[in-house]
């Protein structure tokens, strides 16, 4: 079965609505465009920012899965394509390893023609993600350095609180940062401003790095059609725990099976995790390392 684009490919020539507000095409464009010949566009003035927004100002209600795929319908309904396509990015520690900052990033591509939405996503230890607290600009040397100002946005804020009037995003200039965090810091109830990575895609080129891996690995998945009904989208659907330990041989909760399926059918195979690994380190066992 082959991934491979040739000019007979479904979506060869057609074009997917983007619902982005952050120039994402720029990086999510040349990856689809290359895989299976599809043509992005953008809608003007549709503000995904309604759906949620990093900096707190408006709550994201649902899963990373059901935000992207509402927002993929927003710019479908504002175009009338039939297909459509949106991300969503989460940030926070990682799921194995909490003191690390991880970043999620979830792409949702919807065929409404052939009725199949397609989810591709990652979980990517490549994040400037990171937050401090400051009275003054003095306070974030430190902190600058890590989330790689100014080439990264950041954003500030009092730190008591969300004040709408006192919340600025997309911050590259050193000299406009010693402002607004005095601004900041002498309007919270503490004294200080809180500062963090501008996590929008424009405003950060670590997050368009995973971007552009998620998007290469839709472009594979698109490019592949399942083996029974020739639909695109063919890849990882599911996956079986239980890789048997190096020592005592029980199952772990280690993926011991990758599942590929169709998104329209209900055709599936099963396969060894793709990585090789098939014995589990025994520190992940709950029986040789309660």
């Amino acid at each position: 079965m082959s991934g491979e684009r040739n000019i007979s490919h479904p979506y060869e020539g057609r074009t997917v609505v983007l619902a982005t507000k952050h120039q994402k095409d720029r990086v999510l464009g040349p990856p689809l465009r290359a895989a299976v010949g599809l043509k992005m566009r953008v809608p003007d003035g549709l503000d995904t920012d309604l759906l949620g927004t990093f900096s707190g100002e408006v709550e994201r209600h649902g899963t990373p899965r059901e935000v992207a795929l509402r927002k993929a319908h927003l710019g479908m309904d504002a175009t009338g394509e039939d297909l459509g396509l949106a991300s969503e990015g989460s940030f926070g520690p990682h799921p194995q390893w909490l003191v690390v900052p991880a970043n999620h990033e979830l792409l949702a591509f919807i065929d409404a023609t052939r009725n199949i939405e397609v989810i591709q996503q990652t979980i990517s230890l490549q994040t400037n993600w990171a937050q401090a607290a400051a009275r003054t600009i003095d306070d974030l040397k430190d902190f600058l350095a890590k989330v790689q100002f100014p080439s990264h946005g950041l954003i500030v804020r009092p730190h008591s609180g969300l004040q709408p009037e006192r919340l600025f995003k997309g911050i590259t200039d050193l000299t406009v940062l010693q402002g607004v965090v005095l601004q900041c810091a002498l309007a919270s109830e503490d004294g200080l401003a809180h500062v963090e990575s501008d996590m929008r895609a424009h405003m950060n080129p670590t997050r368009q790095k995973v971007l552009q891996e998620v998007a290469m690995n839709l472009g594979r998945r698109l490019a592949t059609l399942c083996p029974k009904c020739r639909t695109p989208g063919w890849g990882l659907v599911d996956v079986v725990k239980g890789l048997p330990c190096e020592w005592c041989g029980e199952p772990t909760d280690l993926v011991f099976e990758e599942i590929q399926g169709c998104p329209l059918c209900d055709y599936q195979e099963h396969y060894p995790r793709s990585d090789s690994l098939r014995l589990a380190p025994a520190a992940r066992c709950s029986w040789c390392n309660p």
